[in-house]
């Protein structure tokens, strides 16, 4: 490939002299070298390109496939509706979660990264809380109510992305129940197996009646338990509020901790609260009727104010700490 550092070169076709730059004679002997390392033919791929058809929108994306995946369980139109955010919602987790593990992968991340992390990560929630009015105003109640209960036991709450997520983002002692917090802070990564029962999240899958845990929290158990116990593990030194811990003071600008306060916001409240008031449109009845079908009390795990899981601490005061979720209940009894 010597003669690709000359002007250009005439080659002779089929259909007559084509004359080709020098910037692709450059690629092509980088090609070549690239493939002789590999101990592969370039003239073999070469060829094969040859037979290869023009890549396309639709296949690109996997779009047929996409489009195929909805499959309501009921005959009502808007159970699509349900089925098509959930599958959004879950890809925009798998979006945070590829962000958070570049960030895990650098190993010792700087501010500027950090920030990069979180200011995407943010983007992701945004838009799904954003757009949660497509579950709260989108759907007709009547529907709602028929469809929903073709699809017991599954619900959202096994959705093990989003644990996935709490897990990347904070030590497991901020993931523990109210009580328990302070006591299993600064626990060891030996530690971590032992406190899986204490998850503040657990508490909201239990038989009101019974005390006992709910099929949904025992069918997603089966699936996800060691996963979470093993990604808290693995994440012991490097999920992102220890990462921040470690951060030199002078790498802690006011940007990052903007951008990690509203992630906070973000996940452990509008989240969460925007689930509640689909919950209260959809779902709103007497505990004691509740207790009697052997459902979860979803009105007392839902709200910020009683798990008061705060992924940086060290970034909010006592007292906003102490009224966690009370902004937004305002902002939204207010108008």
């Amino acid at each position: 490939m010597s003669e690709s550092k000359s002007e250009s070169r005439k080659l002779t076709s089929t259909h007559g002299p084509r004359e080709f730059k020098t910037s692709v004679l450059e690629k092509l002997d980088l090609l070549g070298k690239k493939y002789e390392a590999m101990g592969q033919d370039l003239d073999a791929y070469v060829e094969g390109l040859l037979h290869a058809d023009f890549l396309t929108y639709w296949d690109y994306v996997n779009l047929d496939t996409l489009l195929s995946l909805q499959q309501p369980k009921t005959p009502f139109p808007d159970e699509e509706i349900f089925i098509i955010y959930h599958q959004t919602t879950e890809l925009y987790f798998k979006l945070a979660l590829h962000e958070l593990r570049q960030l895990n992968e650098i190993g010792t991340p700087n501010g500027k990264q950090m920030l990069r992390c979180a200011t995407r990560v943010n983007r992701y929630f945004k838009i799904l809380t954003d757009s949660f009015d497509v579950m709260i105003d989108g759907m007709e109640r009547s529907q709602f109510l028929q469809f929903r209960m073709s699809l017991l036991p599954s619900s959202g709450f096994q959705s093990g992305q989003y644990r996935f997520i709490e897990v990347a983002c904070t030590s497991f002692d901020r993931l523990m129940t109210a009580e328990k917090k302070e006591a299993k802070a600064g626990h060891a990564v030996e530690d971590v197996a032992g406190m899986y029962e204490d998850l503040y999240w657990r508490r909201g899958a239990v038989e009101l009646a019974s005390g006992k845990s709910t099929l949904t929290l025992r069918q997603f158990e089966d699936k996800y338990r060691g996963q979470i116990i093993e990604l808290a593990e693995e994440r012991h030194a490097t999920n992102l509020n220890t990462l921040l811990m470690g951060l030199p003071e002078g790498e802690r600008s006011a940007e990052l901790i903007a951008a990690l306060r509203m992630l906070d916001a973000q996940i452990n409240v509008n989240w969460p609260l925007s689930h509640y008031r689909s919950a209260v449109k959809y779902l709103q009845r007497n505990p004691v009727d509740i207790a009697a079908t052997g459902g979860t009390n979803w009105q007392k795990y839902l709200p910020p104010r009683f798990q008061k899981c705060i992924f940086f601490p060290s970034l909010w005061t006592d007292e906003e700490q102490a009224e966690w979720g009370k902004a937004w209940v305002n902002e939204q009894v207010g108008g």
